[in-house]
């Protein structure tokens, strides 16, 4: 097989490959079995219908159909590894030439001519990695960093206790709620607890509820979040049943032998203290990382495949029932390109890097997804693998690992230019060759064996 590579921009290319008929003649043999099983010929049995008949009666024309459509998607994928190609799209393809449509003598049948123009992962040129600096924020935490944490700790002993006053901001109503348009009445709730500020149900609610007492009613109009009137202005009814107020149980020894295993509330603030420092050293990694695909996003030059972007833009429209909303489609174009362009950032990124994926960190990556949907790890697994989605999700991995491993290589500083350690977070080069040493020498089985699914060579699609 011949293929060549034009390229029409620069996230765009021409495919044009020349198949021999000896290549493709197993999808011939193939159209010819898969046509006999379908055809009815008197004299013949199903399957055993010889190509010469199934010429006569269903035409050379239509095998030979059958076998390119059969085989083109194999012949495109082998031209796209050939030319080291990484398409984002599905390619466009004009068949140019087909074998003879009649039998004809050995080396004179002709040959498969086809282009395919698709969207390409762009060549970007990043910068060097130990050249870039990143500033992120001192450690510090204060006195009034260890009292949120003790009064979150506290709410959660906490208790709600009936009050005779008008409601205020933190405390919790039971509601009862009906929302009308014109004579119609569209949604209604009754005995639902409500904390004024959490903004979790309707808009103009906090405001409505603040100063009402319990028995009292008031209206209020606002747009509706759900339901089949989605995005509708009506018009809601409150009434408060029940007004409550959290009582905190006091932050002294007692408490702290109740919600530690402390003995003292000084002890329980120590530990608290420690924690704080700890989510904010986690905070200055999770800075670092957005600061670096910020500063390598703003120094290279991103070309974005627009076909991709307007299919994301569509296909996420359509989900919607918004594809006439054109401010949204502007809002939901500019966070495609961005989504996109960093996309291409990282992957060109892991591979510069060489970037492996071992099995232990994709199924750890698996497992912690399988959690934030709620479903069983085995099932989320297998699910994603029956789609498809292995690779996908092997590229995820890969990106994330990839930005860890470029932190590595950065000057990371904080407020005061004193050198950020941030190796807890992002791991260290002999780390990673342990894991990989372990995983070299460890069995394998049914159960974590990922790699026919994940680590085998890639389809032209999944590389997409």
């Amino acid at each position: 097989m011949k293929s060549a590579v034009e390229t029409l921009d620069p996230t765009k290319v021409k495919l044009s490959v020349e198949v021999t008929y000896d290549e493709l003649k197993p999808s011939i043999d193939h159209a010819y079995q898969h046509i006999a099983e379908q055809v009815t010929v008197p004299g013949f049995r199903k399957g055993k219908v010889p190509p010469r008949i199934i010429d006569q009666r269903v035409g050379r024309p239509a095998v030979i159909e059958h076998a390119v459509n059969e085989g083109l998607s194999s012949f495109y994928a082998e031209a796209v590894r050939e030319n080291k190609l990484r398409p984002m799209g599905q390619p466009e393809v004009e068949v140019t030439k087909v074998p003879g449509l009649v039998p004809a003598e050995a080396g004179d049948e002709g040959e498969l001519h086809f282009t395919a123009e698709v969207e390409v992962r762009p060549e970007i040129t990043l910068p060097a990695l130990d050249s870039l600096s990143l500033t992120v924020d001192d450690v510090e935490v204060s006195d009034e960093d260890v009292d949120a944490r003790l009064d979150a700790l506290r709410e959660r002993f906490g208790s709600l206790v009936g009050v005779d006053r008008p409601a205020e901001a933190g405390d919790f109503v039971v509601i009862d709620l009906a929302a009308t348009i014109g004579d119609e009445q569209v949604d209604q709730v009754s005995g639902t607890s409500y904390q004024i500020g959490s903004g979790n149900m309707l808009e103009g609610l906090d405001e409505a509820l603040t100063g009402l007492s319990s028995g009292e009613t008031t209206t209020f109009e606002t747009v509706l979040v759900g339901g089949d009137r989605k995005g509708e202005t009506a018009n809601v009814t409150v009434t408060a049943t029940a007004v409550k107020e959290r009582q905190l149980p006091d932050a002294d020894d007692e408490f702290a032998q109740l919600a530690s295993e402390f003995d003292t509330i000084d002890e329980l603030k120590a530990d608290l203290r420690v924690q704080a420092g700890r989510i904010k050293a986690s905070n200055q990694a999770v800075q670092a990382r957005d600061l670096l695909v910020e500063k390598l996003t703003t120094e290279t030059e991103i070309p974005v495949p627009s076909g991709v972007v307007e299919a994301e833009v569509h296909r996420h429209l359509e989900s919607e029932g918004r594809l006439e909303d054109d401010e949204h489609r502007a809002e939901v174009t500019e966070q495609a390109q961005t989504a996109l362009r960093n996309q291409i950032l990282l992957d060109t990124l892991a591979e510069q890097l060489d970037i492996k994926v071992s099995q232990s960190e994709l199924l750890d990556y698996l497992v912690s997804a399988s959690r934030q949907y709620g479903m069983d790890p085995n099932t989320f697994i297998t699910t994603l693998d029956q789609q498809g989605q292995i690779p996908a999700m092997v590229a995820e991995v890969a990106r994330s690992k990839a930005l860890a491993v470029s932190l590595r290589s950065v000057s990371v500083v904080d407020g005061s230019g004193k050198a950020v350690d941030l190796s807890e977070f992002i791991g260290t080069e002999e780390e990673d060759a342990e894991v990989e040493q372990a995983e070299a020498s460890a069995p394998t089985d049914a159960a974590t064996d990922f790699s026919a699914v994940a680590f085998g060579e890639d389809s032209a699609d999944e590389k997409a």
